[in-house]
């Protein structure tokens, strides 16, 4: 079986979600940061694997539930650091980010199947990408990809095919990173921690 990690930054005001204030204050936006972590732990703890490890920039905090490891970051960019997560896996492994609260164990676990690929990739909206799942993990497949880009996820994935490998497609998911994304993917997934919080920030921003 294979490893699911969780790359993260810590839900600190200030710190996470900056572009949705000023529609949200820093504390909200932290908020729904928290929330979207959570719903996405919580799909991977529903997700059979043989390992599920969150990549954290900060400290862990009362948000953070039993059954899941947790590593620090590495310095440097984006790229590095991503590599430096699948190296925790020592092995297959998926990564997520925590902008996906709609991710469910299903699509998770389809990530996690490499019985007939080589990589896994999940598009995002924004042109970046939300999942990416490595058989045999290579810090090559990632290091130089030039991240938070409107062609990140284009660049990432013909690294890949470059490569040789065969790749196959998730689903194409919306990141939260604005408001207008925020209230998209709360629409979509009624029944979370994130769309609950929304839903009462709304009420309280109108």
């Amino acid at each position: 079986m294979s490893t699911l990690l969780v790359i993260a930054k810590a839900p600190v005001a200030g710190r996470v979600k900056t572009r949705l204030t000023p529609h949200f204050t820093p504390e909200q936006a932290a908020g729904l940061a928290r929330a979207a972590l959570q719903d996405t732990l919580a799909a991977v703890l529903a997700t059979p694997a043989r390992r599920r490890v969150l990549v954290l920039d900060g400290a862990p905090g009362p948000w953070l539930p039993r059954g899941i490891e947790v590593v620090p970051q590495c310095a440097g960019g984006l790229d590095a650091r991503l590599a430096a997560a699948f190296a925790q896996a020592g092995g297959p492994a998926l990564l997520i980010g925590m902008d996906t609260p709609q991710v469910t164990p299903d699509l998770l676990a389809r990530g996690l199947d490499f019985g007939e690929t080589d990589a896994w990739f999940g598009p995002a909206d924004d042109g970046g990408f939300w999942a990416l799942g490595l058989a045999e993990p290579d810090p090559a497949l990632l290091l130089g990809v030039p991240m938070s880009l409107p062609t990140t996820g284009e660049a990432q994935r013909g690294r890949l095919t470059a490569s040789g490998r065969a790749v196959r497609d998730l689903p194409e998911l919306c990141d939260v990173d604005t408001p207008a994304d925020a209230a998209r993917v709360a629409a979509a997934v009624p029944g979370t921690r994130f769309a609950a919080l929304h839903s009462d920030l709304r009420t309280v921003t109108r």
